[in-house]
């Protein structure tokens, strides 16, 4: 290939970017070494959505949405639109050795289910909730800039138990991206 078509394919993705930007249209980017595929036909592993500060995420229904601030998380259910908030900030949890938290909210069986995690190696990549009649997965939100924490949510459909409690959760486990254990809480 000439420079000069090089130079002009160039220029055409460089508009066709620009251009479909100003639409709204999703791009997508490659990059290639020499003798290389211009893209990775392996599995990865899955990561955290990074979020913006204040940027609000929906949890899977109507209702449940999550946002992160430098201070900490923040959440709204179904049943109560009033939000609510967890400090990363204020002393409640050690950064520097791996943890979970978990608030778990239901109604009939129906939870809604999210946390803080914190502390592990490596980099967080999915987190499963052990529950008595199975596991869920949920999905992971961190903000840019690798703050050392993260939030995780989750809804699951589990038995009330016949105390009105959470007996039906049985463990919260997140994984790094090599499938080992980044951060866990053992809860019955």
């Amino acid at each position: 290939m000439t420079r000069m078509s090089m130079t002009r394919i160039q220029q055409y993705v460089a508009v066709t970017a620009v251009a479909a930007a100003l639409a709204g249209v999703p791009t997508v980017s490659y990059a290639a070494a020499p003798g290389r595929a211009a893209y990775d036909t392996g599995r990865q592993a899955p990561s955290a959505q990074i979020v913006a500060p204040g940027e609000h995420v929906t949890g899977g229904e109507p209702g449940f949405e999550l946002w992160l601030t430098e201070e900490g998380k923040y959440w709204t259910t179904p049943d109560d639109p009033e939000p609510r908030f967890r400090s990363v900030v204020d002393g409640n949890i050690d950064p520097s050795r791996p943890g979970v938290s978990v608030q778990a909210e239901g109604n009939q069986g129906h939870y809604v289910l999210s946390g803080l995690y914190y502390g592990g190696t490596g980099t967080a990549s999915r987190v499963a909730v052990r529950t008595s009649v199975g596991t869920v997965h949920g999905k992971l939100l961190e903000l840019a800039g690798k703050p050392g924490w993260g939030v995780w949510y989750a809804t699951a459909d589990v038995p009330m138990s016949d105390e009105g409690g959470f007996d039906a959760f049985h463990s919260v486990t997140v994984y790094d991206t090599r499938g080992r254990v980044y951060s866990q809480l053992k809860l019955n």
